[in-house]
């Protein structure tokens, strides 16, 4: 049900405030004020808000000349609006009833060269050019047929290519994205394949140089193992290899790097770390593997991870071993072995709640929860119900279940319970996110609390009381439900 503030904003919206339909746009992008996200909607409303902004800036400018210089306001609302129109996925509105405006927006923004044009470009390359979004092209190439255009999706798709060859070559949020999708888009002409082929079929050292020269990114990361006589990865042979092999074999593989592979970013940070290698240098090293870490290289993770955790009294952050856990469950996912007993060094683990001491009391909330219509629970009470639910699926003591801030407990991989707002001596405890039901609760507690007062709840005195008051109500009302049963 939507809420009362969207409510408002949706009928100024309908009465022509601009300002109100770019922030019924921005909630339909984000999810704001409980609205479901949808981009097609999103994109109606800045429509309407681009149609409101322009016919004042024809207003004005059909009127007396004194009015005519005040048109420069509306312009500037309008740029401003048309940089919000690109945070719309435009390959989630291609069906959608404006469409054709959101095309032709995202066009003129990416040939304006704005701040905002990198990203229309970007969309626009990876839409028309993304191999894994061939029928959304082809849908793409009917509707341009429908609409007369007068351009064809060929002819769009060499600007498209241009645009992403842009983006790859100057630093930008999207130049990772861009590499990543030149990386797909390499030619596999015949002539390469059967190059590629030769090497693998019987080893023609010949063949695998012509294909690196060639620009395949897999011929210059192999040729660069090669070189630098990597046996495998991630595991090295640590032989003797000549400083020139390894010259020769960092050349290569910052070529292939420089593609986005994440193994040549790893086995550039071996080189640097090998005392023969006349470059040697280990801040470099672990850039290069920081690198391969981001672009989720298992060993490179966990290795990230470790060394975060033992420095962890140098690093900076506002809770201590965070940033490391968050690393080595990274690697963790990927089955590196030595990952899974590091994290029990710094993550709490307790995946099975009925063991825990609040589980009966969370069991009667769960069941005042899913009738709380019928029981007519104040707010107050809802929120107290979520805090048992929470307490028993991390194990919570008390105070922590009074105490916790709800909406920042959740990390991508653990919980971190931070008390030291109310209780300055009591160090934060990090608790791993085992199952899909600790997921499921700590979403359904942080949308409820998301929409609430921070002040609802009072102080811990007022919390205590109405802790006492709604332990002793589930406990009356539910265990009779149980014994009935």
């Amino acid at each position: 049900m939507a809420s009362r503030e969207f409510l408002k904003i949706l009928q100024s919206a309908r009465l022509g405030d601009v300002s109100a339909q770019q922030n019924l746009a921005s909630a339909y992008l984000s999810g704001a004020f409980k609205t479901p996200i949808q981009p097609s909607n999103a994109l109606i409303w800045l429509e309407k808000s681009y149609l409101s902004l322009k016919n004042q800036v024809l207003g004005k400018a059909s009127s007396s000349n004194e009015e005519v210089a005040d048109t420069g306001a509306p312009s500037l609302q309008i740029l401003g609006m048309l940089g919000q129109i690109t945070e719309v996925p435009l390959a989630a509105t291609v069906n959608s009833p404006a469409f054709f405006f959101g095309w032709q927006s995202f066009w003129e923004i990416a040939k304006a060269r704005t701040p905002d044009s990198s990203a229309a470009q970007w969309q626009l390359a990876d839409l028309l050019l993304h191999p894994d979004k061939k029928d959304l092209q082809s849908q793409l190439g009917t509707w341009l047929t429908k609409q007369n255009d007068g351009r064809e999706l060929s002819s769009l798709r060499k600007i498209a290519k241009d645009f992403l060859l842009d983006l790859a070559e100057t630093e930008s949020p999207f130049t990772h994205s861009a590499k990543e999708l030149l990386i797909k888009l390499q030619p596999k002409d015949e002539m390469l394949s059967s190059i590629w082929n030769s090497w693998v079929a019987d080893k023609n050292e010949d063949a695998l140089l012509r294909a690196a020269e060639l620009g395949l990114t897999v011929a210059k990361l192999t040729l660069g193992l090669k070189l630098a006589q990597f046996v495998e990865l991630p595991t090295l042979d640590k032989g003797g290899k000549s400083n020139a092999s390894l010259k020769r074999a960092a050349y290569w593989l910052e070529l292939a790097a420089k593609d986005g592979d994440r193994d040549a970013w790893f086995a550039l940070g071996e080189i640097y770390r090998r005392p023969q290698f006349s470059g040697y240098n280990a801040s470099e090293s672990d850039r290069c593997f920081d690198r391969a870490a981001d672009l989720g290289h298992a060993q490179a993770q966990f290795r990230r991870g470790a060394n975060l955790w033992r420095k962890r009294e140098k690093v900076e952050e506002k809770v201590r071993g965070l940033q490391a856990s968050y690393w080595i469950w990274q690697a963790h996912q990927q089955g590196v072995p030595e990952a899974k007993e590091l994290l029990r060094k710094i993550l709490e683990n307790v995946p099975n709640p009925k063991g825990n001491n609040w589980y009966e009391l969370a069991t009667f909330a769960g069941e005042a929860l899913n009738h709380h219509a019928e029981h007519k629970l104040d707010e107050e009470w809802i929120l107290l119900c979520h805090r048992l639910i929470i307490a028993n699926q991390f194990n919570f003591s008390k105070t922590e279940l009074l105490l916790c801030e709800i909406g920042q407990l959740q990390h991508e991989h653990c919980v971190v319970v931070d008390l030291r707002h109310e209780l300055p001596k009591i160090l934060p405890r990090l608790i791993q996110i085992d199952t899909t039901q600790q997921r499921r609760s700590l979403l359904a507690a942080g949308k409820v609390f998301a929409g609430n007062e921070s002040g609802l709840e009072g102080n811990l005195r007022q919390r205590r009381y109405r802790f006492d008051r709604v332990i002793e109500w589930l406990t009356a009302t539910f265990s009779q439900d149980q014994a009935v049963a």
